[in-house]
């Protein structure tokens, strides 16, 4: 079992000239990031903040994220990554529910102003005593620099090395915030070795060395992004090359310069990636992605042409991974030796040291093939809930079993297939339907470029689908014809009842469709009358 620090450390050791971060031009290497991270890391010492402290860190993805990062988890203190696009009541709530005594943030990011933000909350946070700014700071505030030339000025490494000493692996090291639709968000307790750990297994798969180069366009506040992508790349000793504000041209554009052979994102990151690279070779350029050789595609279900477009035409051997913050967050993964319809068709199979059984509502187990709950028991399991044992309880039973709230089956040789959220399923005139596979058929509608598909109330049928879709760049889509669609291979109970056409959905920043905001707005509009009920064409 190894620290976060230590996997820093050891990387330095090995790799020390090795570009640890691209970013607009500038490298870093790892002896840089390493003494950076000293740096700040005896600039908080200074300040004092103590060990088991909780730290908030609210900027972008940039280099300073990582380095902060790394130096809060130096000294012992605990990560409370948060999420770039919260508003004043989220940063008030984070920060009152962890405790946190030291905030890391941005001044402006895409137009918010983060230090009126803080302004408007701070006098109700009275154990919050140092804030640290990005940028310009406002009064009583440090600037993060300033921190840095603090702990320049104290070259006492012994005080590093004390701190070090008494951080175990199993020590609570990140509070991860779940987003949760419903209720305020909960602060999953992940330690050092939860994150170390399943950042080593899950890039092991991927085959990762120090000759690879990350794209890294998923939030650093998000696992995603600080556990699979961060973790990932420095315990190989990659590179990692952060993208502040998704846009698939950009995303290209670094493929191209960077020569990026590691490329994450969840499914929408991939859809959009893909009409780019056809849309530019489609008018005689092409953008060169030669370079990419594998990556992951998660945080959503992955449509199986989106899957087969990412391996077929941008040549990335892209693998299927699922999991949840509270499992730290990989549970299963498809490998290299999968079969293409393995790799469309299921999640793959566990990683070491991880069991996964699926339970009935009474959480008794189920044989192969037979639907009901994922769940998960291993190194990879929280700690629990961040001053909710109530809620821990519910979620992680006596035996160290975490219930996913996933509905899944496994088949006799272990491979997983995800059917979608215990709460996203609906009830259609007694049966039950399953949004993930509507979606998973309407992708392969040639004029369909996204998918997301929620149920609404109905008067006979108890519920009805609703699918929103997104046509692609230059089609129009008749809704009826989507009615039509589906009706041709699945069966009549399943197919939408209405069709919604969209430029966008609502989103996550982590770039999760909210499927509660479009079942909002899907029962407002139908009961304005705004929609019309479709019915399959007579044959």
């Amino acid at each position: 079992m190894r620290t976060l620090s230590q996997v820093l450390s050891e990387t330095t050791r090995a790799f020390p000239q090795r570009d640890a971060i691209i970013d607009q031009g500038c490298k870093i290497s790892y002896q840089e990031l390493n003494e950076r991270v000293n740096q700040l890391a005896r600039g908080l010492i200074e300040l004092g903040v103590r060990k088991g402290e909780k730290v908030g860190l609210w900027m972008p993805n940039v280099p300073k994220w990582v380095i902060a990062y790394f130096a809060i988890a130096r000294i012992g203190a605990v990560v409370v990554p948060m999420n770039t696009r919260y508003k004043s009541h989220e940063v008030h709530y984070i920060l009152e529910n962890s405790e946190a005594t030291t905030l890391f943030m941005a001044d402006t990011f895409v137009g918010i102003d983060y230090r009126k933000m803080i302004g408007e909350v701070r006098e109700n946070l009275p154990g919050l005593k140092h804030i640290i700014v990005s940028g310009e700071k406002g009064s009583d505030m440090h600037t993060f620099d300033e921190v840095v030339a603090l702990g320049t000025s104290h070259l006492d490494d012994g005080k590093i090395d004390k701190r070090e000493a008494i951080c175990d692996p199993r020590d609570n090291v990140f509070i991860l915030y779940t987003s949760g639709t419903t209720g305020n968000p909960k602060g999953a307790m992940l330690s050092h070795h939860n994150i170390a750990e399943n950042a080593r297994q899950v890039t092991q798969v991927l085959h990762t060395s120090e000759e690879d180069t990350f794209l890294l366009a998923v939030p650093f506040f998000h696992c995603f992004g600080c556990v699979m992508g961060i973790m990932g790349a420095i315990t190989w000793g990659a590179s990692l090359v952060p993208m502040s504000v998704f846009k698939a041209k950009e995303a290209l554009k670094l493929i191209e310069e960077e020569e990026v052979s590691i490329l994450y994102g969840v499914p929408t990151m991939f859809v959009l990636e893909l009409e780019e690279y056809r849309k530019e070779k489609d008018d005689g350029s092409q953008y060169d992605v030669s370079s990419l050789r594998t990556g992951i595609m998660a945080g959503a279900p992955g449509p199986a042409e989106v899957m087969r477009g990412t391996m077929e035409e941008l040549g990335c051997n892209v693998s299927i991974a699922y999991g949840l913050t509270e499992a730290s967050p990989v549970i299963t993964m498809t490998r290299f030796d999968d079969s293409l319809e393995r790799r469309v068709e299921t999640v793959g199979k566990t990683l070491p040291g991880i069991e996964v059984k699926i339970t009935d509502d009474d959480r008794w187990s189920l044989p192969p093939g037979e639907m009901g709950e994922l769940t998960c028991r291993g190194y990879n399991v929280m700690l629990g809930y961040y001053k909710m044992p109530g809620k821990t309880a519910e979620v992680i039973d006596e035996e160290g079993w975490l219930y996913s709230g996933d509905l899944a089956t496994v088949d006799e040789e272990g491979y997983v297939k995800i059917v979608g959220r215990k709460k996203d399923m609906l009830i259609t005139g007694g049966f039950n339907v399953y949004p993930a596979e509507i979606e998973e058929y309407l992708f392969t509608h040639p004029k369909v470029q996204n998918v997301s598909v929620v149920g609404v109330p109905d008067e006979v049928m108890g519920e009805v689908a609703i699918a929103h879709i997104i046509p692609r760049e230059g089609m129009t889509i008749d809704p009826q014809e989507i009615v039509d669609y589906c009706m041709e291979k699945i069966a009549n109970f399943k197919v939408p009842r209405y069709v919604e056409i969209v430029d966008e959905f609502p989103m996550t920043q982590s770039g999760k469709i909210q499927k509660f905001r479009l079942r909002e707005v899907a029962k407002e509009v139908l009961e304005a009358g705004r929609l019309q009920k479709l019915k399959p064409a007579k044959k």
